[in-house]
């Protein structure tokens, strides 16, 4: 029995819940997985999982010896790449998730750069703005946008997204243009609803160092960043957004910056992952890259 590879396997089983998935992963078939597993509990003395029709979870010995495992691998990985080719070339592959926006405009058009420094690592990028388990989906780690809920995931802190509040070319028009915050009587808005916490955003404006909430009427609340700017575009109200997000419409003429003096704080970023998981050299250069791009 390899023992190395039955850690593996069965750290995998306990996070997807599956020995299906989990043998998919490791590239091997189920059938060798349950061989595997069972030869680990034969040679441990210890019941380590219990099936359920629908899924398989850790025994309480099982929750002992996945914590004991996770600790092992890390320091095999950690040990390895100081030794190996990877600490100078990283290489290997990495699954990745990101919001819709950010993923479509600002870090899958700068990909080739990175292919260009990191030849041998591939990427599988999740686009959404829903949340993710990282574990049971086997995500390395995710960007989000905005503050976090308490979290036990590791979080490294992104350069933020500046952001500006902006309307139509043909809002504007039938509207006017507001060169102040009381002349925003009579606008309209549309309202921002988060995905995650299914809360209203309200318009935040900078004023004198501190940030005010504004309510505006509106005829149509989105809970999502990609409808929220075609609201926008459509005329139905102001928005605010990142920069990125309507940097081409803004440049085009189609939508218009209102109120630059009194711009909303800049929203905060944040990359996550497991934190059990090694920062391996690959994770670990595709984070220092990610810091890089949104600080240009």
């Amino acid at each position: 029995m390899d023992r190395l590879q039955a850690m593996q396997l069965f750290v995998r089983i306990v996070e997807l819940g599956s020995f299906s998935k989990a043998a998919e992963q490791l590239g091997m078939s189920r059938a060798s997985a349950t061989a595997l597993v069972k030869q680990l509990e034969s040679h441990l003395g210890a019941r380590l999982l219990q099936r359920t029709t629908r899924q398989v979870s850790a025994t309480l010995d099982g929750r002992s010896y996945y914590q004991h495992c996770l600790s092992i691998l890390a320091e095999i990985e950690e040990a390895e790449s100081v030794f190996s080719r990877s600490a100078q070339h990283p290489r290997g592959h990495l699954k990745v998730d990101l919001p819709a926006s950010l993923g479509r405009l600002v870090v899958i058009p700068a990909l080739p750069e990175f292919y260009a420094r990191y030849p041998e690592i591939t990427l599988e990028i999740g686009i959404g703005d829903r949340m993710i388990d990282l574990v049971r989906e086997g995500v390395d780690c995710v960007v989000r946008i905005g503050a976090l809920d308490d979290s036990t995931l590791v979080a490294r802190a992104l350069p933020p997204l500046r952001q500006l509040t902006c309307a139509s070319a043909g809002y504007v028009a039938r509207h006017g243009l507001p060169s102040s915050l009381d002349q925003l009587e009579g606008h309209q808005c549309v309202d921002y609803l988060s995905a995650t916490s299914g809360r209203l955003q309200p318009l935040e404006f900078s004023v004198d160092g501190r940030v005010m909430p504004y309510t505006l009427p509106a005829c149509l609340a989105v809970s999502n960043g990609e409808s929220y700017v075609a609201a926008c575009e459509a005329g139905l109200g102001i928005v605010q957004v990142p920069h990125y997000h309507v940097q081409r419409q803004l440049a085009a003429g189609t939508l218009i910056e209102l109120l630059s003096q009194h711009r909303p704080p800049p929203l905060p970023m944040t990359v996550l992952y497991p934190h059990h998981r090694h920062l391996t050299p690959r994770l670990r250069v595709f984070i220092d890259w990610l810091v890089e791009l949104f600080g240009g």
